[in-house]
């Protein structure tokens, strides 16, 4: 029954997930997951309580799935740490295949709240996983900061709001200008030699952005 219990709640998940990405989770009804997944009310409401309690699982699952990603890179040794830090980074972007569709529906004027959720799980997950990757390059006197943690959550708060469209309303050429002067002050937060950072701008590069969660528009 356990076996099945999970499979039948992931189903419901998996189903929410489709229908949060093409209406939006304003637009989508219990009526409609009900249907998609073939079950009665009383099954869904013996996994989830309400409709906002299936987003809070769904982002669970993107938040093991996005941060998992950006751990595992994290604590990869064999990486050496500046490339580690942008592959943390860009991991919000394309982990586990579909993390690109995660941000884009998520993006959705009725997914607000959704967006809202993720963004809190990325400013609060992230830092403590670049924290461990600035104290290893500390410790090979490649940075030098008293405040690592601080740092890295000045940077994740920076990209998550000021780069993301739904935040502030950047033009291109406006996007393109803040890239080199946020890069300018991250040297100076992590007490490098000024342009030793500048391999950094491959965060921002490509049709997606990449900076990080919600630069994803270009």
């Amino acid at each position: 029954m356990r076996k099945e219990a999970i499979e039948r709640r992931n189903e419901i998940l998996d189903a929410a997930d489709e229908l949060f990405g093409q209406k939006g989770f304003d637009g989508t009804s219990t009526n409609e997951i009900l249907e998609k997944v073939g079950i009665a009310r009383g099954t869904l409401y013996y996994h989830f309580k309400s409709k906002e309690d299936i987003m809070d699982a769904l982002i669970d699952r993107y938040n093991t799935q996005i941060l998992g990603a950006a751990n595992g890179i994290a604590t990869d040794k064999s990486i050496p740490v500046h490339e580690r830090i942008v592959r943390v980074v860009m991991a919000l972007n394309v982990s586990g295949g579909n993390s690109k569709e995660i941000i884009d529906h998520i993006h959705k004027p009725q997914n607000a709240l959704m967006h809202q959720k993720i963004q809190k799980v990325i400013i609060n997950g992230l830092p403590p996983i670049l924290t461990e990757i600035i104290r290893e390059g500390i410790e090979q006197e490649l940075f030098s900061t008293p405040y690592p943690y601080e740092c890295m959550e000045m940077i994740v708060a920076y990209t998550n709001t000021v780069f993301d469209d739904d935040m502030v309303d950047l033009t291109d050429d406006e996007r393109a200008a803040r890239i080199p002067a946020f890069i300018f002050n991250v040297e100076r937060l992590l007490g490098v030699e000024s342009g030793s950072l500048m391999y950094m701008m491959k965060m921002f590069d490509g049709g997606n952005g990449g900076g990080g969660h919600g630069n994803d528009g270009g």
